[in-house]
C-alpha cells in the first residue's frame, strides 16, 4: 500500500514538473495588462482555478460555503512592477459556491480560467449604473465588472437563494449568470469585482443596445408629458453626430427611445412563450428578494449589416492580435509564479446571423416575417438594488403628495416587478 502511494506521489510530480517545463517560456506573456489592477486580476483567477481543482467538488453546498472566502497575500519584488505590482491582496467570495454556479450554467472551469487569464480583459465604453466599469474578457464571453462594497453585501444577502433558484430552473434564467467575485488589494486600496457571462454575443456585434424598464414621468405627471423639445432636438444632434463620426461607441438608448424609434422584438410564438415564462418567473423571484431598479438589456444585431461589416472586423480583430503580442513581449522581465494552460478554445464557423446556444444563451432569432433578419439579445441586468429604507421613504412621501393611485416611479418591487413584465409584453411582436 505504501510502495504503491510512493509510486503515485512520484508519478504526480514528475506531471508537474513536465507541466512547469511546457510552460516555461511562455511565462513572460503571463499576466501583463497596462492595468495593473487586471493583471492581478489575471493572476488571482488563475491562481483560485488551480487551488479549486485540488478540491473534491461536494455532495452538496453546506451553508459555510455561502460565507466562506479564500486570500492570498503576495509580496514578490521580482514582479514587474509597471504591469504586475509587487505586492497585492486577492480574495475570492465564496469559491465553492461560484465554482457551482459556473457548472450549473455549464462553464468549464478550465475555459472559465483561460478566458480571463490568456490575454487581458478590454475595457468597455459602456458605463453601468452610477458609472461603474466594465471589462471583458479577451475573447468576449465574459464581463467583470467593478462593483461597490455594498453591492458585495447585497450578493451575500441573496446568494443562498440566487443559487438555489439557479438549481430548480436548470441554469434557464434571463437573470446575470454570477460566476466570481472577488476583491483585489493594490497600494491599500481595494477594488471589488464581479464576473458574468456576456449578455451579447462574441462573435455577433450588436448594432443597437437599449435599457429597457418603464419609467413612469417623475412626480405623478401625466403619461403624455414627454420629453421636452428642447431634450428630443438634443438627442437627434447626438445621434447624428455619432452617425457621421463612425466611432465604436456603442451608446445604451432607453424605453422612451425604443417606443419613439417604433422598434419591436419581432420573434416567433415559441420563443415569446419561453421567453415571457423565464421573465415572469425571473422578476417573481426578485420581487420576493424585496430587490429592483433592475431592466432588461437589449442588444440588436443585423444579419444583413452584420455580414457587410464582417471582412473588415476580422481584419481589425488580426491587427489587435499582433499589437497585444507585441506590447506583451515588450520589456518585461521577472514572472508570476504560476501560469495558466494554454489550451486554446475551438470555435466552430458560424454563418450569417448564426450563433451557438451554447455559448450565446441570451440569444433569439426574429421570425420570418419581421423587417428585416435580426438576432436579440435579452438578459435581466443590474439585480443587486434592494428595497430599503430609503426607497421605502421615497415610496410613502410621493404617496402622500400624489395619492396612492398615481403613477410614480419609486414603488415597491411587488409593482416594479409587474411594471416591468407588463412593459416587455407590450414590445414584443
Amino acid at each position: 500500500m505504501a510502495s504503491a502511494a510512493a509510486s503515485l506521489a512520484s508519478s504526480i510530480a514528475s506531471k508537474t514538473k513536465t507541466k512547469k517545463k511546457h510552460f516555461m517560456p511562455q511565462k513572460k506573456k503571463l499576466f501583463r495588462s497596462s492595468d495593473p489592477l487586471l493583471s492581478v486580476l489575471m493572476w488571482g483567477v488563475n491562481h483560485s482555478i488551480n487551488n479549486l481543482s485540488h478540491i473534491q467538488i461536494p455532495v452538496m453546498l453546506m451553508p459555510d460555503d455561502f460565507k466562506a472566502n479564500s486570500k492570498i497575500k503576495v509580496d514578490n519584488h521580482l514582479f514587474n512592477k509597471e504591469n504586475m505590482p509587487s505586492h497585492f491582496k486577492f480574495k475570492e467570495y465564496c469559491p465553492l459556491v461560484f465554482r457551482n454556479l459556473r457548472e450549473r450554467f455549464a462553464i468549464d472551469d478550465q475555459e472559465y480560467q483561460n478566458s480571463l487569464t490568456r490575454s487581458a480583459p478590454v475595457p468597455s465604453d459602456a458605463q453601468g449604473r452610477s458609472g461603474a466599469r466594465f471589462h471583458t474578457s479577451y475573447n468576449k464571453k465574459y464581463v467583470i465588472k467593478i462593483i461597490t462594497s455594498e453591492d458585495v453585501a447585497e450578493m451575500h444577502n441573496i446568494l443562498k437563494k440566487y443559487h438555489q433558484y439557479i438549481v430548480e430552473c436548470h441554469g434557464n434564467t434571463l437573470l446575470p449568470q454570477f460566476l466570481g467575485m472577488y476583491r483585489l488589494t493594490v497600494d491599500g486600496d481595494e477594488t471589488y469585482m464581479i464576473v458574468t457571462r456576456n449578455v451579447f454575443s462574441p462573435h455577433l456585434p450588436v448594432h443597437k443596445k437599449y435599457d429597457l424598464k418603464p419609467r413612469p414621468p417623475e412626480d405623478g405627471a401625466p403619461a403624455k408629458s414627454r420629453m421636452s423639445q428642447k431634450l428630443q432636438t438634443i438627442r437627434i444632434a447626438t445621434r447624428f453626430y455619432c452617425a457621421i463620426r463612425h466611432t465604436k461607441e456603442l451608446p445604451t438608448y432607453k424605453d422612451n427611445d425604443f417606443i419613439n424609434d417604433g422598434q419591436k422584438i419581432y420573434i416567433d410564438e415559441e420563443n415569446k412563450k419561453m421567453f415571457l415564462e423565464k421573465l415572469k418567473n425571473d422578476v417573481e423571484f426578485l420581487s420576493q428578494l424585496k430587490l429592483m431598479d433592475y431592466s432588461l438589456l437589449v442588444g440588436i444585431h443585423d444579419v444583413e449589416r452584420g455580414e457587410q461589416e464582417q471582412p473588415e472586423d476580422e481584419i481589425e480583430e488580426n491587427e489587435g492580435g499582433e499589437e497585444e503580442g507585441t506590447e506583451s513581449d515588450g520589456g518585461v522581465t521577472g514572472s508570476p509564479p504560476e501560469s495558466p494552460s494554454n489550451t486554446l478554445d475551438s470555435n466552430k464557423p458560424l454563418g450569417p446571423g448564426e450563433f451557438d446556444p451554447n455559448v450565446d444563451v441570451y440569444a433569439i432569432r426574429s421570425h420570418e416575417n419581421a423587417p428585416k433578419k435580426e438576432v436579440y439579445f435579452m438578459a435581466v441586468i443590474d439585480i443587486l438594488t434592494p428595497y430599503d429604507a430609503k426607497k421605502k421613504a421615497a415610496h410613502a412621501a410621493k404617496t402622500v403628495k400624489h395619492g396612492a393611485g398615481a403613477e410614480i416611479s419609486t414603488v415597491n418591487p411587488e409593482q416594479y416587478s409587474k411594471r416591468l413584465y407588463d412593459f416587455i409584453t407590450t414590445i414584443l411582436s
